[in-house]
């Protein structure tokens, strides 16, 4: 895993997303999608570029984590969402919704 906390501009909803402030940031807080752009976690060496929908959480006790699914070739990761001790934490609703399937 290669370490990256910068800014960027969501490719799906276009909002500004600053950095997390304590760990890497790969989706965007708002709308929970990211590009598939990693081969491992912030080498951005995956040619793809699509946009990863998240299709599902798994909602446990300590941590939620996202399932992506890229659009353009199908690709499925996980991620953990960011909820405390970040700047700009993930949408609770939004997270929500996709762990009750209605992302």
């Amino acid at each position: 895993m290669i370490k990256r906390d910068e800014a960027f501009v969501c490719a799906h909803c276009g909002r500004h997303v600053p950095p997390a402030g304590r760990t890497s940031r790969n989706h965007c807080p708002s709308c929970l999608r990211s590009l598939h752009v990693d081969v491992v976690p912030g080498d951005r060496a995956d040619p793809c570029g699509g946009i990863m929908d998240p299709i599902g959480a798994d909602v446990r006790t300590d941590r939620v984590s996202l399932v992506h699914r890229c659009r353009r070739c199908g690709a499925e990761r996980r991620v953990r969402a960011l909820r405390e001790s970040v700047a700009h934490p993930d949408d609770w609703e939004a997270l929500v919704r996709v762990a009750a399937g209605a992302g």
